[in-house]
């Protein structure tokens, strides 16, 4: 029962990022772009699926090696035994202020580059797995706040190297998979769902990054101050 808010909690990170403006863009015009070269809507769909697991790998493998590196140094793993909550507080503030964008640092999307055109288009249908891996790797602001300074300091609180970068991954898949099935379809509702879904997200992440502030705000007055509020 004590996981279930966590799991819940990286589950929903990894739904975020993947509404986000910038890595939704790039999943609809990656699978846009190898639906076009596969030529059925049941390979439509398997790009979709290929795209959607070489994301959840790269964040499983990422999340592991930071998790796990973290860890398995004794005196890293009794600093954070002892100094996790304090440090916990300060991170989801800043975290927070990302998402509601009172902290930007510059960066943006992937871009479909000629050398990854030409090596999607001699992979085929497999292409879609390495899209999927190294788009996954080019993080923007908001994708790098709700990663590296959300979910790496839940994994690394809970001792979970692989579960925790695991359910993210799920979350980042299920919009991707949805795409997938309407594309494949054919159907003109994409365009409208997408402005659905960034009209979603605005408010989506504002919610989330007041929520990281106020558990931030607690995580400081209670581990930091010793103030007890309730």
């Amino acid at each position: 029962m004590d996981w279930l808010v966590p799991l819940g909690t990286a589950f929903w990170l990894g739904i975020l990022t993947s509404i986000s403006p910038c890595p939704l863009a790039t999943n609809i015009a990656a699978i846009s772009y190898i639906g076009k070269r596969v030529g059925s809507p049941r390979m439509v769909f398997v790009s979709g699926f290929l795209y959607n697991l070489g994301r959840m790998i790269a964040y499983v493998l990422l999340g592991v090696l930071l998790v796990a590196s973290v860890l398995s140094i004794p005196e890293v793993a009794r600093f954070l035994q002892q100094y996790m909550n304090k440090l916990l507080g300060p991170i989801l503030i800043v975290a927070g202020m990302f998402l509601l964008e009172l902290l930007k640092f510059g960066g943006s999307g992937s871009r479909i580059g000629e050398k990854m055109q030409r090596r999607v288009d001699r992979s085929g249908v497999w292409g879609a797995f390495l899209l999927g891996f190294v788009f996954a790797l080019s993080f923007c602001p908001v994708s790098a706040a709700l990663f590296f300074g959300s979910l790496i300091p839940l994994s690394i609180k809970h001792s979970s190297a692989i579960l925790f970068p695991s359910v993210y991954g799920i979350g980042t898949g299920l919009p991707v998979i949805v795409f997938a099935i309407l594309i494949a379809m054919g159907t003109r509702y994409v365009g409208g769902l997408f402005e659905k879904l960034t009209q979603i997200e605005v408010w989506a992440r504002r919610i989330t990054g007041v929520v990281f502030i106020l558990v931030g705000i607690y995580y400081c007055l209670t581990c930091i101050f010793g103030i007890n509020i309730f």
